[in-house]
This record gives C-alpha cells, sequence and structure tokens, in this order.
C-alpha cells in the first residue's frame, strides 16, 4: 500500500482560483480507485472556504509553527469529501482574508504554510510514503521535508502546473523566515533570490508536469522562465503526465446547468445554441456554426490573435461569444465587436460556471489559440461537450487535440504551429469549410464522440511513478 500526502494552495470543491483545484479536486478520487493507493490533502484552511464545509471538519490539534523568530499557531482541521480524506492548516493572520492570493506577503504565507505540512505529519493518523507537492505555493514543503527528514525514507514528488509564478522572494527571507542551516541557501536561491519553485526542483526526487509537451517545452529559454538549465539538469527524473478531467461533473447527459441534455445528439446540441442565441439576443438559426472562447483575457491565451482577425472573421456567416474577464484593452475590443455585430457576437464580461456549460453545450468550435499552455483544461471540456476545439500546438493542447485529416479521417479538431493572427484566421475558415460538408463533418465529430480524457489513465502513470519511488 502506497500513502500519499497531497500538498496544494487550494482544491474543489472547498476552494478555486483555476485548474490546479480541479487537479486536487479529482486526481486524488482516481488515484484511490487504484487498489494499492491512498492519497490524502493537505491545504490552508482560507476565510474564503464556506461554512457548509467548515462545520463538517474535525479538529484534531494544535501546534506551534517557526516562522523566523516567532512561534506562530497553526490548528489542524480533518474532514472527508467523495472518500478523499482532506486536512486543513488554520491560522487566522495567514489565511483569515478574503481571497487566496495577491496580497504583499503571500511568500512567507506559503512559507509558513510549507513549513506547518511537515509539522503537521507526527499528528496525522497516516503513515505518508511519498509527500507530493503542487505549484510554488507548496514547494517548500519538498525542500523542508528533504532538510529536516520528518519520515525518514520519504520520497517527493513536486508537480509545475505553471512555470511563470515561481514564489520569488528577496534573499533576506532566507533568515527571516525559513529556521534551516545557512548550508541549505544554495538550494533554495536563484539569482541572488529566494525562489520556492526552484527548491522543489533542486530537492525533489521526481518533478512532474501536467502534459508530455509542456515537460519538453519548459526545458528550453522561450518556455522555462529562466529554469530551463536547472530542469535539463533534472531531465531524467522529469516526466509530464496529461491532466484529465471528472467526466462525471462535466457530463452534458446529467448537467443541470444546460438547456437540452444529451450525450451525442447534433439536435440536442442545436436545441442549447437555440436558447442561448435567444438569451444573448443573436440571430436564431441553429444551422449558423457558433465560435465560443471561455477564457481570462490575456495574452497567454491568445487574444492577441483573435483581436486581430476578428474583424474579418465576422464577415462569414457565423457567430462568436467571448466569456470572461481580464485585461482591460481586450475587453473593450470585444465589447466594441459585439456592438458592431449585435446578431453576430456578444461578450460577457464575467465568469458564470452555469453560463459556461451552456456555451460549452451550445457551441459547434472552442477557439483556444494560447501562447503557451502546461496543459489546459477547457479543450478537455469543449470535448466532452461534443465541441470541436481549435487551438495552438503548444503544450496540453498539442498532445489532446489532434488536427483533422479530411483524407484520412483521423483527428478531433483543427491546430496551427505558430503564434500568428492569420494562422489562425485560416484554421477557423478551414474549420467552418467541414462543417459546411457534411461528408467531412461527420467523421470528424464521430472523432470528437470517442474522445475521453478521464483521469483514469493519469492516475495509472502517476501510481507507476509512486511504484518507481517505494
Amino acid at each position: 500500500m502506497k500513502n500519499i500526502l497531497f500538498a496544494a494552495s487550494e482544491g474543489t470543491p472547498f476552494i478555486k482560483t483555476g485548474g490546479l483545484a480541479d487537479v486536487i479536486g479529482s486526481l486524488p478520487q482516481a488515484l484511490n480507485n487504484q487498489k494499492d493507493t491512498e492519497v490524502r490533502v493537505i491545504l490552508p484552511l482560507y476565510e474564503n472556504i464556506d461554512h457548509s464545509f467548515k462545520e463538517k471538519m474535525t479538529k484534531i490539534t494544535s501546534f506551534e509553527v517557526p516562522v523566523g523568530w516567532r512561534l506562530q499557531e497553526a490548528g489542524l482541521y480533518k474532514s472527508d469529501y467523495d472518500g478523499v480524506t482532506y486536512y486543513f492548516i488554520e491560522n487566522d493572520f495567514y489565511f483569515g482574508r478574503q481571497g487566496i492570493y495577491g496580497y504583499f506577503d503571500d511568500g512567507e504565507r506559503f512559507v509558513y504554510y510549507s513549513r506547518a505540512v511537515i509539522e503537521a505529519m507526527p499528528y496525522l493518523d497516516f503513515d505518508i510514503d511519498i509527500l507530493h507537492a503542487h505549484d510554488w505555493q507548496a514547494g517548500l514543503t519538498v525542500a523542508f521535508s528533504n532538510i529536516m527528514q520528518p519520515k525518514p525514507g520519504m520520497k517527493t514528488v513536486f508537480t509545475i502546473h505553471n512555470i511563470q509564478y515561481q514564489g520569488w522572494m528577496t534573499p533576506q527571507a532566507f533568515n527571516d523566515l525559513m529556521n534551516i542551516g545557512a548550508e541549505h541557501y544554495p538550494g533554495l536561491e536563484w539569482h541572488d533570490m529566494i525562489n520556492s519553485m526552484k527548491a522543489a526542483i533542486f530537492h525533489a526526487d521526481k518533478i512532474t508536469t501536467v502534459s508530455p509537451s509542456y515537460a519538453e517545452e519548459i526545458k528550453q529559454p522561450y518556455y522555462g522562465e529562466g529554469l530551463d538549465p536547472l530542469l535539463n539538469e533534472r531531465s531524467p527524473d522529469l516526466m509530464g503526465v496529461i491532466n484529465g478531467i471528472n467526466t462525471d461533473d462535466y457530463n452534458p447527459s446529467t448537467d443541470p446547468h444546460i438547456a437540452a441534455q444529451y450525450t451525442t445528439s447534433r439536435v440536442k446540441k442545436k436545441e442549447n445554441k437555440v436558447f442561448l442565441q435567444r438569451e444573448l439576443c443573436l440571430e436564431e438559426n441553429p444551422d449558423i456554426p457558433m465560435y465560443v472562447a471561455i477564457s481570462r483575457l490575456v495574452e497567454q491565451k491568445g487574444f492577441h490573435l483573435l483581436e486581430r482577425v476578428l474583424e474579418e472573421f465576422l464577415q462569414e456567416n457565423v457567430q462568436v461569444v467571448v466569456l470572461g474577464t481580464g485585461d482591460y484593452a481586450f475587453e473593450q475590443s470585444f465589447s466594441y465587436f459585439s456592438t458592431r455585430y449585435p446578431e453576430k457576437m456578444a461578450t460577457i464580461l464575467k465568469f458564470s460556471e452555469p453560463l459556461a456549460r451552456q456555451l460549452y453545450a451550445a457551441s459547434d468550435f472552442f477557439i483556444m489559440p494560447s501562447k503557451f499552455e502546461p496543459c489546459g483544461l477547457s479543450q478537455l471540456i469543449a470535448l466532452q461537450y461534443k465541441s470541436i476545439p481549435i487551438v495552438r500546438e503548444t503544450g496540453g493542447l498539442k498532445d489532446t487535440v489532434e488536427p483533422y485529416n479530411e483524407i484520412t479521417g483521423e483527428g478531433n479538431g483543427f491546430s496551427f504551429a505558430n503564434y500568428n493572427a492569420h494562422e489562425l484566421l485560416y484554421t477557423m475558415r478551414y474549420s467552418l469549410l467541414i462543417y459546411s460538408r457534411p461528408e467531412l463533418f461527420k467523421p470528424l465529430i464521430a472523432n470528437v464522440n470517442r474522445s475521453k480524457f478521464s483521469w483514469k489513465d493519469s492516475a495509472k502513470l502517476y501510481s507507476g511513478l509512486y511504484d518507481e519511488l517505494v
């Protein structure tokens, strides 16, 4: 039996800002379905966690956590959800505030959390074989584990979800916060700063990231965000495992948020489309192809490309819907096009999970032209709702979307290689051509219907990695 403790800064259903939370909410369940593995999770106890969850938690104990010259108290709580045991670290000074990131002392907050995870281990009713930490906020748990050896022989795994965010701190943070010997400074330092992600990569027994292509990309300077030299050194211990999605949750045959539930029926998808057209005051016509983007409106997601060619594309008989918030310039630009083409385009500057589900269900095509994308979950959800992804060939998008080949009939979407606006425009126009020709569109839809990205296969790969370690 392998006992794994996941350390992370967020996880559904308790607290979420992005895809990391979806992974922490779903992967442990899939791993626990492996007969010889038990995964438990330890999270900060944030103010924002709903009271309905907090009232079901049981307090285990309190203990002290050294943070520089201070001793900070930690409460340790426990709760079970969907067959997974969760632990929570309570400290109102660090976590009793609105939101979970974006504070001036985020570095100190997650140094505290990482050290608290180590200090909590003697109080857990769990004999840990492997500590598996996720992203920079939990990265120092790996370093502290390696240095302090809370359990002799315990192995460590570190997963990079997005290498762009690394947890930089001034060098003074080492003496002010860490409580470890000066001989360990080189393992935490990178370019004269403390770097939490570097510390994890340096100390971990194994390093994973969220797709095979991203594992190769981050060894290159363009994608590596300055850590590529270290990742090349650790290359034998680095592997990419594609994320999955919770196919019970993202299931158009049972989703209560959509107008017409379905499994593969294009007729039902068109019912969802007409419902959405009516809601958004677009022209009501089930045969007009609908293109949707659901995302943060930022450069990383490729919205410079879409913005550049949108006017040209809207000359076609299409509809485009954008849902999300982000950079002011993108918000204004897409809002302008919606005003200029009110029957063809809608821009909704917010995020709404029910509306996102309805958009997946209504759309024919899903636009995701990212500059870089470690894994991406949106294209997987789109495929689950039988919406055809249009992506740039990077990271997890390259690994999950196979470009359609009209000669062989293979492929489950459309893709383009270069970060170039007119390559995106050409690809969208090509998708429109395929849509207009039933003899070509039908085999593409059959491939989409067969695309499955549950956590089952990913869990097998992680289980194999854990077997190597123990």
